[in-house]
C-alpha cells in the first residue's frame, strides 16, 4: 500500500514537471529524464504507458486553451491548416526514421547540458536581433518553424523553445510565435502517443491505471496554466528568464555527472 501511494506521489511529481515543462522553453524531456536520474526512480514511471498518459494530459490542455481556434482552423481557415500540416511533416518524418537512435543514444544527461546551453544561446541571440513586428503566418514560417520542431527530438532542445526562437528570427512576435509554436505541437503531441501507444499494444505491455490517471490530469492541469501564463508573459518580456535557467539547469547537471562518474 505504501508502494503504491509512493509510485502515485512520483505520479503526479512528473506530471506537473510534463504540464510545466512541455510548453515552457526549458525542456520537458530534459526534465523528465533527469527527474528520475537524480532521484533514482525506476519502475512503471518510466514504462510506455505513463508517457502515453503524460502526452495525452498535454494535448488536452492545448485542445481546451485553443478549441476556438481549431474550430476556426478545420472550418475557415485553410491556409493555416494547410500551414500547421506542412510545418508537421518535417518533425513526423525525424521521429519515424530517428525514434529507436534518439531513445537508445540520445537521452544522455551531458547531450541534455549540451542542448539546453546551446539552444539558450540561440534564443539569446533571437531576442537581440529579432525585429518581432509581424502577427501572420507564410509558408516559409512554416516550413523553418517546422523543422525547428524535427530539431527539437534531441533531449534538452524544448519544443517551445526552438520553434519560438525560429519564429522571432523570421520576424514574428513573441506572443504570436508562441501561439503558432502550441498549434503546430498539437500533431506532433498526438503522433508521439499515438506510436507509443502501438508500440505498447505490440509488445502487450499491462497499464496500471491509477498512474495513467494521475499522470494525465495532472499534466493537464498544469500545461493549460503553462500556456496561459506563457502567452502573457512573452507580450511584456523577453525570454530572458527562460534562457537563465537553462543554463542554470545545465550546470547544474553537469555537476551530478561530474560527481556520480
Amino acid at each position: 500500500m505504501e508502494e503504491a501511494v509512493d509510485e502515485l506521489i512520483k505520479a503526479l511529481i512528473l506530471g506537473i514537471i510534463q504540464g510545466i515543462t512541455e510548453f515552457l522553453p526549458i525542456s520537458s524531456t530534459a526534465h523528465l529524464v533527469i527527474t528520475p536520474w537524480i532521484f533514482g526512480w525506476t519502475g512503471p514511471l518510466n514504462s510506455l504507458s505513463f508517457n502515453i498518459a503524460v502526452h495525452v494530459g498535454t494535448l488536452l490542455s492545448l485542445f481546451y486553451c485553443f478549441w476556438r481556434d481549431w474550430i476556426d482552423i478545420f472550418f475557415k481557415d485553410r491556409k493555416m491548416l494547410g500551414y500547421l500540416i506542412i510545418g508537421t511533416l518535417p518533425a513526423a518524418v525525424a521521429g519515424l526514421v530517428f525514434h529507436d537512435l534518439i531513445e537508445s543514444s540520445l537521452r544522455n544527461p551531458l547531450i541534455i547540458v549540451f542542448t539546453l546551453v546551446t539552444v539558450g544561446v540561440l534564443m539569446l541571440i533571437a531576442e537581440k536581433v529579432s525585429k518581432r513586428q509581424r502577427d501572420s503566418i507564410t509558408l516559409s514560417d512554416a516550413i523553418i518553424i517546422g523543422t525547428a520542431q524535427a530539431i527539437a527530438l534531441i533531449p534538452g532542445v524544448s519544443r517551445s523553445g526552438i520553434t519560438i526562437t525560429a519564429g522571432l528570427f523570421k520576424g514574428l512576435k513573441r506572443d504570436y510565435a508562441a501561439k503558432f509554436s502550441f498549434l503546430l505541437s498539437a500533431p506532433a503531441i498526438a503522433g508521439a502517443a499515438t506510436l507509443d501507444f502501438y508500440k505498447s499494444v505490440k509488445i502487450g505491455y499491462s497499464y496500471d491505471y491509477s498512474l495513467f490517471l494521475v499522470g494525465l490530469i495532472s499534466a493537464a492541469i498544469t500545461g493549460i496554466i503553462a500556456i496561459k501564463f506563457l502567452l502573457n508573459f512573452l507580450k511584456k518580456y523577453p525570454l530572458n528568464l527562460f534562457i537563465y535557467y537553462r543554463w542554470v539547469l545545465a550546470g547544474v547537471i553537469f555537476l551530478l555527472y561530474s560527481f556520480r562518474s
